[in-house]
Parts: structure tokens; sequence; C-alpha cells
């Protein structure tokens, strides 16, 4: 049986999803786990279901006779991969980083530049529901501390591309970090 059905019903039999599995010259297998979604359901992965789950790959990897030095079990983290359509479909409306695999080529739509691969930006369902969007505006933020001028100005124009799964080479939730911590509803300052 291969590493990757033999990991992936190991954390699937755990009640958690396989998100990646890496395997390094050195030897690391690296195990990415998180919880299977449900709709209106967000259930975080911490450090004792990372050790139930390690536990217990570590008895099945014995087993199967799996030649590793190392073994390492997290959480996707902040800077999650998206892997398919249903990971697509749960996090529509989030900042994510997508790199096509291909340039979007001369037929970019508006300022892009033909040779573009990355983009940062809203991801959303396509309209027409047959694929999907990322929408950006190239204006940069402000940084932290940063007075922002109150005169009227243009904003720069929002900029969407539209793609297929096919099309991207690698997706990612957008490593935003709000150091000022989640406010409590009803807790005022």
């Amino acid at each position: 049986m291969a590493l990757q059905d033999i990991v992936s019903q190991t954390v699937a039999g755990l009640g958690y999803e396989l998100v990646e599995l890496e395997r390094s010259a050195g030897g690391t297998l690296r195990v990415t786990i998180d919880f299977p979604w449900q709709p209106g359901d967000e259930k975080s992965v911490n450090v004792e279901d990372c050790e139930r789950v390690t536990r217990q790959l570590q008895y099945t990897l014995e087993v199967e006779e799996v030649d590793y030095k190392r073994l390492e079990v997290s959480s996707p983290g902040i800077d999650r991969p998206l892997h398919g359509e249903k990971d697509f479909e749960r996090f529509t409306g989030e900042v994510v980083d997508l790199t096509l695999k291909a340039p979007i080529g001369a037929a970019g739509a508006g300022q892009v530049a033909a040779n573009r691969r990355k983009f940062r930006g809203t991801l959303e369902q396509a309209p027409d529901g047959k694929g999907w969007q990322i929408t950006w505006s190239d204006e940069p933020a402000p940084l932290p501390g940063q007075k922002v001028s109150k005169k009227k100005k243009e904003p720069a124009p929002l900029q969407v591309l539209g793609f297929t799964l096919d099309e991207v080479k690698d997706a990612r939730l957008a490593p935003i970090v709000d150091f000022k911590g989640r406010k409590r509803a009803g807790v005022q300052e």
C-alpha cells in the first residue's frame, strides 16, 4: 500500500483529514491534518489532536514497515494550502495567495502584466458557477501606524481574474495576522 494511502486511512480513522504529506530527503515525514469541513462548523486542530495522530501513525508506520527517521504532525496553520474544490468552497471570501501554472498570457485583462503568475486577493466563485475568480486591487495597503489622507482620491480599480482548478499550481490562505487580538462580542475598550 502506498504511504499516502496508509497515512490518509489512519488519519481518517481518527476523525481527521489529511491536508498534506511531505517526505524530506533527511527522512522526516511531515503530516498536516485538519478536521473534515462541515458548513458552519469551524474546529481547529490543537496539540492534543496532533499528539493523538502521532501516536497512532507511529504504530501504523511500524506495522507497515515504513522507513522514516522523524515524524512531525501539525495543523495547517495560517497559510493553509488549498487543495481541491472542497477547500475552495470552504474558504470562499477569504484572502488567498494564488500561483498559476503558467503566466496569464497576452490575453490578460486590463493592467495585469502578461507574464504574471502570482496573485493575492479575495477568493470568489465565478458568476457563471463554473470556476473561480480572485479579486484584488494593486493599491498598496497603508503601513501599520501610517496616517491615511482624508482627501478624496480615486482608489485603484479592482481587478478580477477568472481561473479553473486545473490552472492552479499553488493556493494558500494569505497569512494575515491581527496583533490586536480577537475582541469578544459585547466587550468595550
